[in-house]
């Protein structure tokens, strides 16, 4: 009974892992917003590139756990990289520990084996730290990880509509067109026609953010009803009669807001990779 007390405080202790919401997550304040926006900025135009994915983690300390009991908890609930490709890896840093790990998901530990990521850790990421130049450390070890991925052959990237965040990041571009766009061509070709004109623009948008024929239809398909139909509040019913709502605006959302970085939906990790101290 003691010994299972023992164990439940032990995991009552242990450092919380935060949810997944961003490429770059610091929850130590070390990163400046510009210096987070971008090392955030590198890591998803190497994901559009290449489809591997890449994340960070600053936290205080992974007390009581070893860096690597933490980061591959870290591992294991983000699940960074693609399902079945398993290319992910995260480089975690416990900034009062003064330790760090690069856990590599499975697809990687041909190119980042556990020697290469001790050596980047090594040569790359510690003397920057020990310099106190964090952001320095962490955007040199990311760049040299990418480099050496770029070197693997993994399969290409699919199509993902305005980054992550799926058909919803590509609404407010949809909507615009379709509420102004879809005035005027009914103005210029008519009724039928402007509606016609409206859903296949959409449609041929929505196929050019998505990727995808079945999106693409369906947007298409609503935005001709939609502008056949009048728009919001029909005649008169908006600004300048182009059936434009008139409350609100955007609704407090944010273009890329949403449901942030979700990951690669399913990477799988086994403790590869390497640690170190400074």
């Amino acid at each position: 009974m003691t010994a299972f007390l023992l164990a439940l405080g032990i995991a009552w202790a242990q450092v919380a892992v935060p949810p997944l919401n961003a490429r770059v997550t610091d929850l130590t304040g070390t990163l400046t917003r510009e210096q987070q926006a971008g090392l955030e900025r590198m890591l998803q135009e190497f994901e559009a590139r290449k489809g591997s994915q890449l994340a960070v983690l600053l936290v205080p300390t992974t007390a009581p756990e070893a860096i690597e009991q933490f980061a591959l908890r870290v591992a294991e609930q983000w699940k960074v990289g693609r399902k079945k490709i398993d290319d992910g890896a995260i480089l975690v840093v416990a900034k009062d520990d003064r330790t760090l790990r690069i856990e590599v998901g499975y697809g990687l530990e041909g190119v980042l084996n556990d020697a290469t990521a001790s050596r980047i850790i090594r040569e790359v990421i510690v003397p920057r730290f020990r310099e106190g130049d964090f952001y320095g450390g962490i955007n040199a070890g990311l760049d040299r990880m990418m480099r050496l991925i770029d070197g693997e052959p993994l399969p290409e990237p699919t199509r993902r509509s305005m980054d992550e965040g799926g058909i919803g990041q590509a609404l407010p571009v949809l909507l615009v067109v379709a509420l102004i766009g879809g005035a005027i061509l009914r103005a210029m070709l008519g009724r039928f026609l402007g509606a016609a004109a409206t859903g296949g623009a959409v449609g041929f948008l929505a196929w050019m953010l998505a990727g995808a024929l079945t999106i693409a239809f369906l947007a298409g398909l609503l935005a001709f009803f939609f502008t056949l139909a009048g728009g919001f509040g029909g005649r008169g019913g908006g600004y300048g009669g182009m059936g434009l709502p008139r409350t609100g605006g955007w609704g407090g959302g944010s273009w890329g807001g949403g449901g942030g970085f979700r990951g690669g939906g399913g990477g799988g990790f086994g403790g590869g990779g390497a640690s170190g101290r400074w």
